[in-house]
């Protein structure tokens, strides 16, 4: 049988990133390409003492259908770590329980998006919120973008200049791909030139908590005084992926939309999963938890720098991200980003090429590097054979 698609499937493509993961499953591949967690620190032993618990106790309850909101003392609890983490005034009527916080992107883009209307990103970003927006025949606009995040000059100048545009999304702290951070100065910048429009700002924040150096920046929604800022976290990168458990942060006026398309979604996300991580909030301490997270990720980050300080050719960059998950590699003029990536895989190892997370143009000298996922040994071979392959593209090999 021949379907007949939607038109917006024309422009839908299957996530790069996803399509790379298959190759990395292979177990020689060392792969730095994925966002993944470090599974060895996932709360194992205290997630199935409280499911017994949440089974013994409630059982019925969370197995049942729930709210779309979702659970209320979970909610509390979100609003009250954002207010004490990024100096935000939230309460729990501004909290909304999604599956994942990738379900807020495609809820933003339901509800704020017709067919050619614009939104403005960082260049570059993530790749799986290009992905989401493109399901609603948006088109992008890049906003050129420095070690400190959206250059504002730039910024007003588009706004200015540039005809329907309905969103602005922005990544704050330890961005996807880069692994920047927003300075305070260039957030209340950014704020003010926003504060001049009515555009909502759609802020992805899964990183915010994974900070292993410097001192923590108010989010963009805590300067918020309009309602304008929509805030988007998750439990995958602090606690662990496979509940699928994140949130928006909003005003109480535009919540109802939000409530409204999830509720065409899914009903709502998983009551059970929502009680293991309210209950695990309840017996154990979230930030002990994150505290031991930095501790490797800082380890490791320090460990993949050292060896790329070691391995990479004279001319190579990359940013030093103070948390997060990401680090930002730039060749030397003239070197083949997609190159040295088909030369990695020759090689077993990969990380992400760069073209892949900028909205409209292409750069072919970047590629992204997760170390967040690999164990000291495989770290310190997985750059060997990096900048091995690095050094041939190099030289023409």
């Amino acid at each position: 049988m021949k379907y007949q698609l939607a038109s917006r499937m024309a422009g839908m493509k299957a996530s790069a990133v996803r399509e790379i993961l298959k190759v990395t499953q292979r177990p020689e591949v060392i792969s730095f390409a994925g966002g993944l967690p470090a599974p060895e620190l996932f709360p194992v032993d205290e997630i199935s003492k409280v499911a017994q618990e949440v089974c013994a106790d409630e059982g019925r309850k969370v197995l049942q259908y729930a709210t779309t909101e979702g659970r209320p003392t979970l909610r509390q609890k979100i609003a009250d770590r954002m207010n004490k983490i990024y100096k935000s005034n939230l309460k729990m009527e501004n909290i909304l329980i999604t599956t994942g916080s990738q379900q807020n992107l495609d809820m933003a883009g339901k509800i704020f998006l017709n067919p050619g209307d614009v939104v403005l990103m960082e260049a570059p970003t993530y790749l799986a919120a290009i992905n989401a927006f493109k399901a609603y025949e948006c088109t992008f606009k890049e906003v050129p973008t420095d070690d400190k995040g959206m250059i504002p000059e730039a910024l007003e100048e588009i706004l200015e200049t540039t005809e329907n545009v309905k969103l602005v999304y922005v990544i704050t702290d330890f961005q996807n791909p880069t692994g920047i951070c927003w300075p305070v100065e260039r957030r209340k910048a950014f704020m003010e030139i926003m504060a001049k429009y009515d555009i909502p700002v759609l802020e992805d924040n899964p990183y915010g908590e994974l900070r292993y150096e410097g001192t923590t920046n108010p989010s963009l929604l805590s300067m918020d005084q309009r309602g304008q800022v929509m805030g988007m976290g998750t439990f995958s990168k602090t606690f662990c992926p496979g509940l699928r458990i994140g949130w928006l942060a909003c005003s109480t006026e535009i919540m109802p939309q939000f409530v409204k398309v999830k509720q065409s979604a899914d009903l709502h996300s998983s009551a059970f999963d929502q009680a293991i991580i309210d209950r695990y909030m309840d017996e154990f301490s979230l930030d002990e938890h994150v505290r031991e997270i930095n501790a490797l990720y800082g380890h490791r980050r320090d460990l993949i720098i050292q060896c790329m300080e070691k391995e990479f050719t004279d001319g190579t960059t990359w940013t030093h991200p103070e948390g997060g998950l990401f680090l930002w590699l730039t060749f030397p003029e003239g070197v083949s980003a997609r190159k040295v990536f088909d030369k990695c895989i020759e090689k077993n190892v990969a990380g992400v090429l760069g073209e892949f997370f900028y909205p409209t143009t292409k750069s072919d000298r970047h590629m992204r590097i997760n170390y967040s996922n690999m164990p000291d040994d495989r770290i310190k071979e997985g750059i060997r054979r990096m900048g091995e392959a690095l050094r041939e593209v190099a030289a023409g090999k």
